[in-house]
């Protein structure tokens, strides 16, 4: 094959690949290019912020690529050695000033979006006909999500809300650096310990958003997922009245301590520790659970200060549930 050929046959190969590639990535939908499909107006802030930046990126690439491929194939001189220079061209002064002007109003364009968009994004609305937006106080720990209503009720992991309810929520951390992302429901915003931010969303629809920790906490970071139920007025206040201290218990323990221990208590990433008379020991596990443990090697045994801000009735619930359900006395030697 002539070495023309070879070299056409080349770049066709690449640019078919190239086309499979963004065919394929473009299929992929929300996990692909785009965002999530956005389900608050925050959200779809973001979403169109997001679009129209890629609008001017995908028109530059489009120029910049097509215009230097032109050049390239247009202006080829096979015979020219190598190392020889090309023409220079100086002094063209309405060429330099339009590819000056053009990158400027492009960027003009886009802050102007953004400066837009922003306010609605950021700033938590008013929503005096719903009564004001709920406040909810999300607390990040190592390695799950605390969430506290305005009754004081509890729950870990899953954040119960009312659908079509602005929600506000006020983020800080007990121990390290989070950051709290629902993409669906907004962008995300950093948990950062003695400090509070906060972000709002209203759900439009009922179901369950998935949401993660943004930002790389420890060695179980993968495990700190969260989820927004949004359900009907009616069934989160018979939710939110009805937390039961047999609920809490068992929330904490599968959100807390089963991610490392086992739902049954019979280790995974942490030891062991159905057998433990700990579990039965209520100054003791206070302790355990609010100094963590790392004294003792491999890394597997460290365990963070998992309950820092708990209250009374947290300990409580958990220890009952502990007792109850997963405490399993140590068989007597024979």
């Amino acid at each position: 094959m002539p070495p023309p050929v070879r070299r056409k046959t080349f770049l066709l190969v690449l640019a078919l690949g190239a086309a499979l590639a963004f065919a394929a990535v473009a299929y992929a939908g929300n996990g692909g290019f785009a965002p999530e499909t956005p389900h608050s107006p925050n959200a779809s802030r973001i979403n169109d912020s997001y679009k129209w930046i890629a609008i001017f990126a995908a028109l530059i690439l489009i120029v910049v690529e097509g215009s230097l491929l032109w050049f390239v194939f247009r202006y080829r001189q096979r015979r020219r050695p190598r190392a020889a220079e090309g023409p220079q061209i100086h002094a063209h002064t309405r060429l330099e000033l339009i590819w000056t002007v053009i990158p400027v109003l492009i960027l003009a364009a886009i802050a102007s979006f953004l400066f837009y968009e922003l306010p609605g994004i950021k700033n938590v609305p008013s929503a005096k006909a719903e009564g004001g937006p709920l406040r909810i106080k999300v607390d990040a720990h190592q390695f799950y999500w605390q969430f506290t209503y305005p009754n004081g009720a509890v729950s870990i992991d899953e954040l119960h809300v009312p659908v079509n309810r602005t929600v506000r929520v006020d983020i800080t951390s007990h121990d390290v650096d989070h950051s709290w992302w629902i993409p669906e429901l907004g962008g995300k915003f950093d948990a950062i310990p003695g400090q509070r931010t906060h972000t709002w969303f209203k759900a439009d629809r009922l179901g369950s958003y998935r949401g993660r920790c943004g930002e790389f906490c420890g060695v179980f970071h993968a495990e700190m997922r969260a989820f927004v139920i949004a359900e009907s007025k009616q069934e989160y206040s018979s939710w939110v009245g009805g937390v039961s201290a047999q609920a809490l218990g068992r929330g904490e323990w599968e959100g807390v301590c089963a991610k490392c221990h086992g739902l049954q208590g019979q280790g995974g990433y942490g030891p062991a520790i159905a057998n433990s008379a700990l579990l039965t020991q209520a100054q003791s596990l206070r302790q355990l659970l609010l100094n963590g443990q790392n004294r003792i090697k491999p890394i597997a045994n460290y365990m963070p200060p998992v309950a820092r801000g708990w209250t009374d009735r947290q300990f409580t619930a958990l220890l009952a549930y502990l007792k109850q359900n997963v405490y399993k006395k140590a068989a007597s030697g024979g």
